[in-house]
């Protein structure tokens, strides 16, 4: 299986390479050149699986540069029980009216980009070590990401993590957990901006081929197609754990701020799981809900990018769409760069006259959940059936509702655990959220991090004075 970029630009490479590089040199992202097809004798072979062995299942079709054993071994460390404190690794738990909760946030960092950050992990340090050389990680997050990557990255040999935050902008559970750290390896940013401006500043430094070159920069964000493809994995997972029969439709409703976790179920789609619908669940950052709604990409300035209760999803330019808009266009780079191009000339761009295939073709509705609806959402879920969601969650299930239909399993892909944003909870419920009891006390720690002016040229000199050479 070999790469290539969604504008053209860059030869096509094998999965170790397009690892280690992050955005392609074109400015575009990788992706694969034909997606690989899992036929239903397949599906139905891999019902037995643990979620490991199911992990090198699907990974194997992506990573076909590295030797089957090998990923084997790599998956199999990557999702443990003791890691995920579950025998599933993703359990899956009815709520009500057609419902169930798809349980991503078992991981040590208790939300959903463990489940492919902790296979980064395994793989980043498996890759290094074999071509002896070193990577520094830049990345940005609204609040989820930045943890995750820390946290399967922490302590690992030839890595060392830069991240963007916005200032401010997380709860006081997501920055303790970043920041709490005290790892060597691991470089807490915080910059006076919001996330896109810290996205930007990420694809800037990308984008410097020199500079990038000279200090061997990669990426764990969604950009990343390794994170893609070890998301596949869990709508996999969810179908197998949701059907008892061949072909049997399932959709999927999934929070989404920077869409690569529903890009993972676009893809899975296209490789023949039979998913019905995908259901994106926006808050008051509502681009990709318009978008699917009206055909028109309209990206926000930072100024108009509203700090929510569900602040992980506080994204106005989503990073991963320019994948979807890739098959949407017929896999045209030149038509994509034309695109991208027209949001940095007028701010947006239209493709109204495709709007019908977004559901027709490709399975997608949308809809948008304010803080009034979060509130709502949480508390009668947990009236109903005693199970705590966190804000981000509770956008999913507000639309979910919306689409849910006689006969098919409305899976929603949980987020967080409720802990990370205790605040919106206490004030849907009159009480806060308890965290686990490792992380009781994660508040109180001592914690570092580096507050920064939300430019490139400050961020540039704080990787030159602390990258691995």
């Amino acid at each position: 299986m070999k790469y290539i970029s969604t504008r053209g630009g860059m030869a096509a490479q094998p999965f170790s390479d397009i690892l280690l590089e992050g955005l392609a040199p074109d400015g575009g992202l990788a992706v694969p050149e034909h997606l690989p097809q899992v036929s239903e004798q397949t599906l139905e072979s891999w019902r037995g699986l643990t979620y490991a062995d199911l992990a090198f299942e699907v990974l194997s079709l992506f990573a076909t540069d590295i030797p089957a054993d090998d990923l084997r071994r790599l998956t199999r460390a990557a999702y443990t029980p003791e890691t995920f404190n579950s025998e599933d690794i993703v359990p899956l738990r009815p709520l009500e009216g057609g419902l169930s909760l798809l349980g991503l946030s078992e991981g040590p960092t208790l939300a959903f980009k463990d489940m492919a950050m902790q296979f980064l992990g395994q793989v980043f340090e498996y890759v290094l070590a074999q071509r002896g050389t070193t990577l520094n990680i830049l990345g940005a997050t609204s609040g989820d990401t930045g943890s995750a990557a820390e946290y399967a990255l922490r302590g690992k040999a030839g890595v060392a993590v830069f991240m963007l935050s916005p200032h401010g902008r997380m709860s006081a559970f997501q920055r303790a957990q970043m920041y709490s750290l005290q790892d060597e390896n691991i470089h807490n940013i915080a910059v006076h901006g919001v996330f896109d401006e810290a996205q930007d500043i990420v694809k800037a430094l990308a984008g410097d081929l020199e500079f990038k070159t000279k200090y061997r920069l990669g990426a764990v964000n969604s950009i990343n197609w390794a994170r893609i493809a070890a998301q596949v994995v869990y709508y996999f997972h969810g179908w197998l754990r949701a059907t008892d029969k061949p072909g049997q439709q399932v959709s999927f409703a999934v929070p989404s701020g920077n869409f690569g976790n529903i890009l993972s179920g676009h893809i899975a789609r296209s490789m023949g799981l039979p998913v019905r619908r995908l259901v994106l669940a926006t808050n008051e950052n509502n681009v990709l809900e318009e978008f699917f709604r009206t055909g028109v990409y309209r990206p926000r300035p930072a100024e108009q990018t509203y700090a929510t209760s569900s602040p992980s999803m506080d994204i106005s330019r989503a990073s991963n769409f320019e994948r979807f808009v890739f098959d949407l266009v017929g896999r045209d780079a030149d038509r994509v760069k034309a695109l991208w191009a027209s949001v940095a000339r007028d701010g947006s761009f239209d493709l109204s006259a495709l709007q019908p295939q977004f559901e027709e073709r490709y399975g997608f509705v949308s809809g948008q959940s304010s803080h009034a609806d979060r509130l709502a959402t949480i508390r009668a879920v947990y009236e109903t059936t005693g199970v705590l969601i966190d804000p981000h969650t509770a956008d999913g299930v507000k639309v979910a509702r919306e689409f849910v239909e006689p006969g098919v399993p409305m899976l929603v892909l949980e987020t967080a655990l409720p802990a990370k944003f205790s605040e919106t909870i206490e004030e849907a419920l009159g009480r806060p959220a308890t965290p686990p009891g490792n992380l009781a006390n994660l508040e109180s720690l001592p914690q570092r991090v580096e507050v920064l002016e939300c430019t490139e040229a400050a961020v540039r000199r704080f990787i030159e004075a602390n990258a691995k050479v």
